[in-house]
């Protein structure tokens, strides 16, 4: 169930511009002094519920919305939840033909890296695996 404050099921169905991570845990995250239940795709066109709830469920197809975009950017940063997991191998491919750098870690390291680019007005975007502890 989504939060009350939660930008995402508020009804726009996203929050309309990328914005950074100010904490990540209990199943969520919060930013723009909102919070959001569950996973999240961080994009130029703002803040995305994503549907992948673990690493095994990442697919080239659940970062379409991502490969839609990747002429905008320069970094991916995938937060892999609390696993430390290979991703496909079609997925690196898929964004290494449109320029597109892909680092998949655990989704704090992510969150933390995801900040520091944007503040830096680099081109990134991030889809994050919601995790129950903060690290």
């Amino acid at each position: 169930m989504a939060h009350p404050s939660d930008p995402i099921a508020s009804g726009a169905g996203h929050f309309p511009r990328q914005v950074g991570i100010d904490a990540y845990g209990n199943g969520g995250f919060r930013f723009a002094d909102m919070s959001h239940r569950g996973s999240l795709l961080c994009l130029p066109t703002g803040m995305h519920s994503w549907a992948v709830d673990a690493s095994a469920s990442l697919t080239l197809a659940s970062l379409q919305p991502v490969l839609d975009l990747a002429a905008e950017l320069d970094v991916l940063l995938i937060g892999l939840g609390t696993d430390i997991a290979l991703i496909d191998p079609a997925i690196r491919q898929a964004f290494r033909e449109h320029g597109v750098i892909v680092e998949a870690i655990g989704t704090g390291g992510a969150v933390r890296t995801y900040n520091v680019l944007l503040a830096e007005e680099r081109a990134v975007a991030g889809a994050f695996i919601a995790v129950e502890k903060a690290r």
